[in-house]
C-alpha cells in the first residue's frame, strides 16, 4: 500500500505543482500568442473573402490552430469546393501533427491517463510542440494547458479582429492586407529552401504546375480544391520517392 501511495505522489503532481507548471505554460507560450495574434489577423482577411463572419471565423480558428490546415480549408470554402475535397485537404496539409503526434506521445507518461493524451493532441502546433519538446523531462499536462489557454484564444481573437477590420477598411487596404498571408508562408518556405535544395527545387516546380493544371485542357475543368489535393499527393510524393531522407545513424 505504501509503494502504491508513493507511485501516486511521483505521478500525479499537487495542486501547488500543477498551478506552477500551468503558469510556466502560460509565460512561456507568451510569444507564441503574440505571434498568433499577428498572423491570424491576416487569416481573418482571408475568412471575410470567403463570405464568413466573425463569430464563424472565431471559432473556425479556435477549433484548428493551424494556419496551412485552415488556409487549405478556407480554400475549398471560397471556392464552394465540397465536403470531401475540404475534409482530404486540410488532412494532408495537417498530416505533419501525425508525426508530431508520435514523438510528443513519448514525452508522456505511461500511465497517462487517455483524455489527457486526448486533450493534448487537439492542440498540437508547431509552435507548441517546439515548447513541449524542448523542455526537459516527462510532459506534464498542466504546462501544456497552460500554453494552450494563451495560445488558442490568441489565434481566434487575431482572426476575428481581421474579419472586422477587413469590414470596415477600405477595399484596397482589405485586398493589401490579405498579402500578409502569403508573405506568412514565404517566411516558411525560403529560410527552409536556402538550407535544402530539394526544398528549393520543389517550391518553383510546384508554381509551375500549379499554374498548368489551371490552364491544360482536362485539368483546368478540375475543382480548385481538387486540383490542389492532386498536386499536393503528387508533388511530395514524387519528392519521397526520388529524394528520400537518409536516418540519421547513431555512433
Amino acid at each position: 500500500m505504501q509503494a502504491k501511495t508513493k507511485e501516486e505522489t511521483v505521478s500525479m503532481p499537487c495542486k501547488s505543482e500543477t498551478r506552477a507548471l500551468a503558469l510556466s505554460g502560460l509565460r512561456d507560450a507568451v510569444p507564441v500568442g503574440l505571434g498568433y495574434l499577428a498572423v491570424s489577423f491576416s487569416l481573418g482577411i482571408v475568412c471575410k473573402n470567403a463570405g464568413m463572419n466573425v463569430w464563424e471565423s472565431a471559432l473556425l480558428s479556435l477549433l484548428n490552430n493551424a494556419s496551412a490546415g485552415e488556409y487549405a480549408a478556407l480554400t475549398v470554402i471560397a471556392a464552394r469546393a465540397s465536403l470531401w475535397e475540404m475534409a482530404l485537404l486540410t488532412l494532408i496539409a495537417n498530416a505533419r501533427y501525425l508525426l508530431m503526434s508520435c514523438a510528443l506521445s513519448q514525452r508522456l507518461r505511461p500511465d497517462m491517463p487517455i483524455y489527457h493524451r486526448l486533450i493534448i493532441g487537439f492542440d498540437i502546433t508547431d509552435e507548441l510542440f517546439g515548447l513541449a519538446i524542448n523542455r526537459p523531462g516527462m510532459l506534464e499536462p498542466p504546462y501544456y494547458y497552460g500554453a494552450m489557454i494563451m495560445a488558442m484564444p490568441m489565434w481566434a481573437l487575431g482572426t476575428a479582429l481581421g474579419v472586422l477590420a477587413g469590414s470596415v477598411l477600405p477595399a484596397a487596404l482589405v485586398s493589401a492586407l490579405s498579402v500578409a498571408l502569403y508573405a506568412m508562408f514565404l517566411a516558411i518556405i525560403i529560410p527552409q529552401a536556402r538550407k535544402d535544395r530539394v526544398v528549393r527545387v520543389l517550391v518553383p516546380t510546384c508554381f509551375a504546375l500549379s499554374l498548368a493544371f489551371s490552364r491544360l485542357p482536362g485539368l483546368k475543368t478540375l475543382s480548385e480544391g481538387t486540383r490542389t489535393i492532386v498536386l499536393t499527393i503528387a508533388v511530395s510524393a514524387a519528392a519521397a520517392l526520388l529524394c528520400p531522407r537518409k536516418e540519421a545513424r547513431n555512433a
